[in-house]
């Protein structure tokens, strides 16, 4: 499955003001069987989204009409727990395209940037003034630049950077996984063998 390209996304934000939210949350274990990368959103928080009737849950968030876009905005430690990289995969494929936190544990993070998932690490402060603005305005949006490692919130106008590692931002504005990265070099890999 390809990775999208990432340059600047402007969105609303989803949040989910949960800590130490672990990945047998986000894609529960049972759900692991396939290899391919599709399929996953729908399963996204599964044991939160649904009660054991398979019916929604109305209380959480994802199923709250309320609240749309392409970020996830969530409690620290995200991502912690195993290392499985369907995680990022469901994340990405129910339609986030960012994840803003105050701290990742490091396997997600990494598998996040491998599948096309921008985790945007802020300060606590930073990352409560954001839960603060959508609680106030389910709709505000926010604007994440990676080429210039911004988050803004627009409606303030108040800005962060965030880092992130150089070669995988490469790969996440030309929409490559490690593969891709490698074809990128074809050229330049058979110039140096002559």
């Amino acid at each position: 499955m390809p990775i999208d390209k990432f340059n600047t996304l402007t969105s609303s934000a989803v949040p989910m003001p949960i800590e130490n939210v672990d990945t047998d949350q986000i894609i529960p274990a049972r759900f692991l069987k396939a290899i391919e990368r599709k399929g996953f959103g729908d399963n996204l928080f599964r044991d939160w989204r649904y009660d054991s009737h398979n019916e929604p849950i109305q209380d959480f968030i994802l199923n709250n009409p309320l609240y749309r876009g392409s970020i996830l905005v969530a409690g620290e430690n995200f991502g912690s727990g195993s290392s499985r990289e369907h995680a990022a995969w469901a994340i990405y494929d129910y339609g986030f395209r960012v994840v803003v936190s105050s701290f990742f544990a490091d396997i997600f993070k990494n598998n996040a940037l491998n599948n096309g998932l921008l985790p945007v690490q802020v300060s606590a402060e930073f990352l409560n003034k954001i839960f603060k603005i959508i609680d106030a305005n389910p709709n505000a949006e926010f604007k994440v630049d990676l080429i210039s490692q911004e988050l803004t919130i627009i409606e303030t106008g108040e800005t962060t950077n965030f880092d992130i590692n150089t070669y995988k931002k490469e790969c996440l504005l030309k929409g490559y996984d490690d593969i891709d990265y490698l074809l990128s070099l074809k050229e330049k890999i058979e110039a140096f063998e002559k």
